[in-house]
């Protein structure tokens, strides 16, 4: 197994994803196919599911000879991935004669800047973390919009302030986000005219709880995407997904909060 990434952008994603990845588990279970890379688990309370697919193109290079389940820390893995430099390529790799062990190896090609610029070599074990794949269904949603991913990491910063979990309010003319405990109240009213983009069942309105704890964990980062989909229905958990184009998806889901009454 190798695979390597080179693009400044694409490097600061993959670093990103393990920021969001870390605060969600502690161990990972990662899926090298022929076509593809696919990490899929949940966290350890199962409130929240997460989905990545990175496609073989995605990458500079990438090799694998037969399908391996490669699990491992998120932290240990994210602390590797923060000692790069900004002009180095990433590489990692898997012996085939040691499978417990992934290699991990930080090189800058360029002759110009390469001085003072020191390789980094790595070896990271591996665990054993057994995790059954689930499907992803197709679900229509009832509310859908798209905003700023800067602004709603601000926003469920602020809200958090005033309690752990937020109940989202949706009508054809605004979503309204609120989040309240002992120490108060906070309201943040969204126009439909300030998001991204925005859709909902014709005539209706939706009011759906969920732990804001976790929904900060999922938009810990602003740098997987400048935009941040959020799908809302009565009947399925809300999905969140980041716009990063075809060869990349990166999707959460997360299981709403009951009512009392619903208990």
């Amino acid at each position: 197994m190798n695979i390597s990434i080179s693009n400044k952008d694409k490097k600061e994603l993959f670093v990103s994803l393990f920021h969001v990845l870390k605060n969600c588990t502690l161990l990972v279970n990662c899926i090298f196919e022929e076509d593809r890379l696919h990490i899929q688990g949940m966290d350890k309370s199962h409130i929240c599911l997460y989905d990545v697919n990175i496609f073989s193109s995605w990458f500079d290079s990438y090799h694998i000879d037969s399908k391996k389940c490669v699990s491992f820390d998120t932290n240990i893995f994210y602390s590797i991935l923060n000692t790069k430099s900004e002009s180095q390529v990433i590489f990692i790799t898997m012996e085939e004669d040691n499978q417990d062990t992934l290699h991990i190896h930080f090189v800058n090609p360029s002759i110009e800047t390469k001085k003072n610029d020191f390789e980094k070599f790595f070896k990271m074990p591996l665990v054993d973390y057994e995790y059954e794949e689930m499907a992803m269904p197709t679900v229509e949603y009832d509310v859908e919009f798209s905003l700023h991913s800067k602004l709603l990491a601000d926003m469920f910063n602020q809200l958090n302030n005033f309690g752990n979990d937020i109940t989202f309010k949706c009508s054809e003319e605004t979503v309204s986000i609120t989040s309240n405990s002992v120490t108060g109240e906070m309201r943040v009213d969204i126009s439909i005219e300030d998001l991204s983009s925005f859709s909902i069942v014709e005539g209706e309105e939706f009011s759906l709880n969920y732990s804001l704890v976790h929904l900060n964990k999922m938009c810990v980062t602003t740098r997987l995407s400048p935009e941040i989909n959020l799908f809302l229905s009565n009947d399925c958990p809300m999905k969140i997904s980041y716009s990063l184009g075809t060869d990349i998806s990166i999707v959460f889901f997360m299981a709403p909060k009951l009512n009392e009454n619903e208990l």
